[in-house]
């Protein structure tokens, strides 16, 4: 689950070798685990191999070896002189015994697969000259590609184009993922990633201490509420979301459905008069109070039972939504949309109020984000989404859930987790509401912040690979059913 960036790969390889496996046995395993990839493909098959001038074209280089000795026809091309090509990649260059074209001169049209060996996850710089001619040439080639490590081009750390990229369709990395394999839109240039065993052991991680993951529940399943077969509801938590006016109920009646759905033992929606006809001919489980202005809901949150409290969706934008944050600010938190952007250029007085919850989370999409940063170049100018979510919980002091189809999950200390199991057809209205509802319920029953969002990002994006295509909101609060069985099932949990 852990996710190195290309420094801590780079000192990853080099503990490998500092404890007594040679880089030339790294490279030349890592070669022969892209060989084995495009072995699966008929022995016919003609492949060119591009190779860069680092250690990735050493990959290219082995290789390149092993599969003219299973007897594929092989044409390797190289950027620049293979004099100049120093340490293990020399080192791999020199037991190729065939012919070395310049990368430009491959005819890719003659060939049936073509192996990126050009550069890796350790590119630090815009493409440019010879070596964007060669991606963009790659690309017009329209050929099946196997990218070494990364599609050349794609950053390492955030995911971002440099200049161009290659399209693979096939990725072979080593040891770890790295983030620019999740992040969009690396991981669209990626197509399937294959993480190949070259020998690295796990003990190199205790000395590198990632602070990235793959949000995959390995990540958090140890601390998720179990239901004991002793408890009862009141054990489970009481999560209380806060509605908006008659007009823009069904936010939160998505999100107090859901919360409750995720495992919070009550559930009351607070709302005005007006909404608690709508609210109650539409919710059974979920209790309704009347709550008119933040002095109210200051008076409902004297019951120290109701622990967790769900702000934003349809609750209205404005200093009465501020109001009732404040009013709630002590409880644990789920702050979102409208409550999101009632501090739009105003972080500071937003976190203010968060840095006395006994735990927070706030989940923006792009555009709340950027509303809500605005003029925050320390944030906004950070070109990994990791890092602007990573900066965006430190300034606040609470995890950020940055939603999109490569949802960062990011808390206060320094912690990071990326999603990549959101499928498209969660691009939905309301659904950012049931995340925060599914976040507010498990944080009802004591799952730390960090935890209990990368769990509910996880969850929401199961949910909706269960419901399927054509999916609608509601249809993710039933299919957490079957997640959670699935889920608890195995953890052998009957």
């Amino acid at each position: 689950m852990e996710l190195l960036t290309p420094a801590e790969m780079s000192r990853a390889d080099a503990l490998a070798i500092a404890a007594g496996t040679p880089g030339t046995t790294l490279m030349e395993r890592a070669g022969i685990a892209v060989a084995d990839a495009a072995a699966r493909r008929p022995l016919g098959t003609r492949i060119a191999i591009l190779c860069g001038p680092g250690n990735n074209g050493g990959d290219g280089f082995v290789a390149a070896r092993v599969l003219a000795q299973r007897g594929y026809k092989v044409t390797l091309g190289l950027i620049g002189a293979r004099e100049v090509l120093s340490g293990d990649a020399a080192a791999m260059a020199g037991l190729w015994r065939g012919e070395v074209l310049p990368a430009d001169r491959v005819d890719l049209a003659a060939h049936d697969l073509v192996i990126d060996a050009l550069f890796g996850a350790g590119l630090a710089r815009d493409l440019e000259g010879a070596g964007r001619a060669v991606v963009e040439a790659i690309n017009a080639a329209g050929k099946p590609v196997i990218a070494v490590d990364l599609p050349s081009g794609i950053d390492g750390a955030s995911g971002a184009v440099r200049g161009a990229a290659v399209r693979a369709f096939e990725t072979v990395t080593f040891f770890r993922l790295k983030p620019g394999h999740l992040l969009l839109p690396g991981r669209i240039h990626c197509g399937k990633v294959r993480v190949a065993d070259i020998g690295i052991g796990d003990a190199v991680l205790a000395a590198i201490v990632p602070r990235a993951f793959a949000n995959v529940p390995a990540l958090w399943q140890g601390l998720f509420p179990i239901p004991r077969i002793d408890g009862h509801k009141y054990d489970r938590g009481h999560a209380v979301t806060v509605s908006g006016p008659m007009y823009a109920t069904g936010a939160s009646r998505l999100a107090a459905a859901s919360a409750l759905r995720a495992g919070a033992g009550l559930v009351t929606v607070a709302c005005p008069a007006e909404a608690v006809p709508i609210h109650a001919a539409n919710l059974s489980a979920v209790m309704v109070r009347v709550v008119e202005d933040a002095a109210a809901l200051a008076k409902l949150l004297e019951d120290k039972r109701l622990s967790t409290v769900i702000i934003g969706p349809g609750a209205g934008l404005g200093q009465a939504t501020r109001d009732k944050l404040a009013a709630a600010a002590d409880r644990r938190l789920v702050v979102d949309a409208d409550a999101l952007s009632s501090f739009a250029g105003e972080p500071e007085a937003l976190a203010a109020l968060l840095a006395r919850s006994s735990g927070a989370i706030a989940t923006p999409h792009e555009g709340e984000f950027v509303r809500l940063f605005t003029g925050r170049r320390e944030i906004m100018e950070h070109p990994s989404k990791m890092e602007r979510a990573r900066a965006a919980a430190a300034l606040l002091g609470a995890v950020i859930v940055l939603k999109g189809p490569d949802t960062v999950i990011a808390s206060p200390d320094g912690r990071a987790a990326i999603s990549s199991n959101a499928p498209p057809w969660l691009a939905t209205a309301g659904a950012g509401d049931v995340l925060s509802g599914i976040c507010g319920g498990l944080l009802s029953q004591g799952m730390p912040a960090f935890e209990a969002a990368c769990a509910a990002v996880w969850l929401h994006g199961e949910a909706a690979r269960e419901a399927g295509p054509g999916l609608v909101a509601d249809d993710l609060i039933a299919a957490l059913r079957p997640v959670y069985r699935g889920f608890f099932g195995g953890m052998g949990i009957a």
